[in-house]
């Protein structure tokens, strides 16, 4: 695979950069035009070269062309994230740490800079339960590395920030329809647009049903388990609204999504091939936002906004149901302002505020009615006050700085600084040194969580990462870019379940853990004039227990990805090929996973019918049999993920 993409990428880059001539600066400033901006690194728009992050965007047309389904689809392409699936939720990991069933707490998912996260797990969802709809994202932004000094807690690895598509993207009326393998159903209808009176506006409505399949489970293969077979347990449904209204300075936005997943794996020791087994979550939000600007020189911009997020479990126990809840209510606001000093500095100051109105548990059996976990409610609070500056030293060297501290109401304050040095050469070549600390607050699951089997422990503390990084990026005259990255990260105080003694059977979470990884990341992307693109990404890491030295669980020590688009028909027809690596991954026993290689194919069309979009997916096209390490509460050690499978999607715009 490396030998491919060796092939594919490099000439054309070698190429490129032999043909590059000396350059006068207007010469310069018109080619750095080609390079991409970013607006979660620092919270204002600016150049990708000039960010204090190593930095991917995924677009609206890759998007399609690829035909990714979910944000989770779109991630696992993304150069050292991964994904996993226990056939329940899925999560991603990042740089070697991917603890399964972590509800990813460790990254930070932004929807148009509205924090994602709940409040009661603090997970941020990216598959089917994933409150936005991937046809309505005109773009992913992946900001690798700690960003607690803008975003507090949550953004310990990376943020990704999902911008949606504005009125103006549309223009009229949308509406899809997708059919896919396992009896799988999708319909959309959206419409948007600018009008003269300076409104835009865009609304769409969702909904998704899947049958699921036809499992098959080795460890239980009994006759009194069905001989390890489930039917009828895997379905997935979803129903979702999305809606934003913009006038002038001020944008209004909201979303909602109710999703129901069936758990044919008998997570959590249930009842094995049942159907009443499943989880039901709920989210909304309404965010209302003001941006202003005051001067040629100064911005500032507002919003406040209010979240709700509701779970629901359902866990049969030799025929008795067990019910397991969460929800979640919470206010939020910030104040920001972006201030220009003699083209030298750019000074960026905020202020947070999130009151968690309602943080609720509660566990018990139906009937007989038996309290396993009586209501928990709590409320809490939180607030940060932050600054950024961005000096630029010199023509060719910017230094970016900046610090935030939280106050929790549970554990107190935290301060997380970032500093940034990058230098960007005439040959359109730039070298970024970066170091920045950043912490995740532990969640209320983890401080109050308790039956006769778990303790609750409210005294735990934030975990802290601290991260060095080295990273190496050139931009070829030939719409080219390569990147190479160097990172070495410690983690202390890491938020464990253990058991409270020795053979008590009893479990806790207690800040035990320290954590250290080193890795490095090779990355290219091209597109020619002809309309053939492409990227590629190679990353080898190690993260590890820094106590026994062992590599940590669902950690794989080398990743690879390939990204090729090429056009069957001129702007109207375009062949999409992805295929993704992974190295063998630890489980919670102990062994290790098998490495695999996966195949996508999309064949994606536009303009050939007026109005008309249609697109033919091949997921897995080589049929590979892989599985995913899954937590303790599984009596498997890994999850069987999908064969081969297939999805055609059509798009109707009027």
């Amino acid at each position: 695979m490396l030998l491919v993409i060796a092939v594919v990428v490099l000439p054309g880059a070698l190429r490129a950069q032999e043909a590059a001539p000396v350059l006068a600066a207007a010469d310069e400033m018109l080619l750095f035009r080609d390079i991409p901006s970013v607006v979660g690194a620092s919270k204002y728009e600016q150049k990708i070269s000039e960010a204090p992050s190593a930095v991917s965007i995924i677009t609206a047309l890759d998007i399609k062309k690829y035909g990714y389904r979910t944000l989770a689809d779109l991630l696992r392409s993304v150069r050292s994230f991964y994904v996993t699936y226990d056939r329940n939720y899925t999560y991603m990991g990042v740089r070697g740490f991917g603890r399964p069933a972590d509800y990813n707490t460790r990254i930070l998912v932004l929807i148009d800079g509205h924090r994602a996260n709940d409040n009661v797990y603090d997970g941020a969802y990216i598959g089917t339960e994933s409150i936005i709809d991937i046809d309505l994202v005109d773009r992913v932004e992946v900001i690798r590395g700690p960003g607690s000094s803008l975003y507090g807690s949550n953004a310990f690895f990376a943020v990704v920030n999902v911008i949606t598509k504005r009125g103006r993207d549309l223009k009229g009326g949308e509406a899809s329809a997708e059919a896919g393998s396992y009896s799988t159903y999708k319909g959309r209808a959206t419409y948007g647009d600018r009008f003269a009176n300076g409104v835009e506006a865009i609304v769409s409505a969702t909904g998704y049903d899947s049958r699921g399949q036809r499992l098959y489970y080795t460890e239980y293969d009994a006759p009194a388990t069905n001989n390890g077979v489930t039917s009828n347990t895997d379905y997935d449904r979803f129903q979702s609204l999305f809606a934003k209204i913009s006038h002038h300075d001020m944008t209004l936005s909201g979303a909602y999504l109710s999703r129901t997943k069936g758990i044919p794996t008998g997570a959590f020791f249930t009842d094995f091939n049942d159907p009443r087994n499943k989880t039901m979550d709920e989210r909304a939000y309404l965010d209302l936002k003001y941006e202003r600007s005051l001067s040629a020189r100064t911005e500032v911009s507002a919003r406040i906004s209010f979240d709700r997020y509701r779970y629901e479990g359902d866990y049969l126990y030799t025929g008795i149901m067990n019910k397991d809840t969460g929800a979640g209510d919470w206010l939020s606001t910030e104040v920001r302002v972006v201030r220009n000093y003699f083209e030298k500095h750019r000074i960026i100051a905020g202020a947070e505020y999130q009151g968690n109105l309602k943080q609720d548990q509660e566990n018990y059996d139906v009937n007989p009615y038996l309290s396993i976990m009586p209501k928990d409610e709590r409320r809490s609070r939180n607030a940060a006050v932050y600054v950024q500056d961005e000096i630029t030293l010199s023509q060719s060297m910017i230094l970016n700085a900046g610090v935030r501290y939280d106050d929790f109401y549970t554990f107190g304050g935290t301060t997380n600084p970032r500093l940034a040095l990058i230098y960007n050469t005439a040959d359109r070549s730039t070298v970024k040194m970066l170091y920045g600390s950043a912490f995740r607050a532990p969640n209320a699951f983890e401080l109050y969580w308790h039956t006769a089997t778990t303790a609750a422990n409210p005294e735990l503390t934030p975990e802290k990462i601290k991260t060095y990084e080295l990273v190496y990026e050139k931009y070829f005259a030939a719409r080219t870019h390569a990147s190479v990255a160097g990172y070495y990260y410690r983690i202390s105080d890491l938020i464990t379940q253990t058991e409270t003694a020795p053979g008590s059977g009893i479990t806790i979470f207690r800040n035990i853990d320290d954590v250290t990884a080193r890795g490095l990341e090779l990355a290219a992307n091209t597109a020619s004039q002809n309309g053939i693109e492409g990227r590629i990404s190679y990353t080898v890491q190690r993260a590890e227990d820094k106590m026994t030295g062992e590599p940590l669980t669902n950690s794989p020590a080398q990743m690879a990805k390939l990204n090729l688009s090429v056009p069957v028909m001129a702007d109207k027809m375009f062949l999409g090929f992805e295929e993704q690596y992974m190295g063998r991954r630890r489980t919670a026993n102990g062994s290790f996973t098998n490495d695999f290689a996966v195949t996508n194919l999309t064949l994606y069309t536009q303009n050939i019918l007026k109005q008309f979009e249609v697109s033919a997916s091949i997921y897995n096209l080589f049929d590979r049999q892989f599985g995913d390490p899954v937590s303790l509460d599984f009596i498997q050690n890994t999850v069987l993920q999908d064969g081969r499978s297939y999805r055609l999607k059509l798009v109707y715009s009027f």
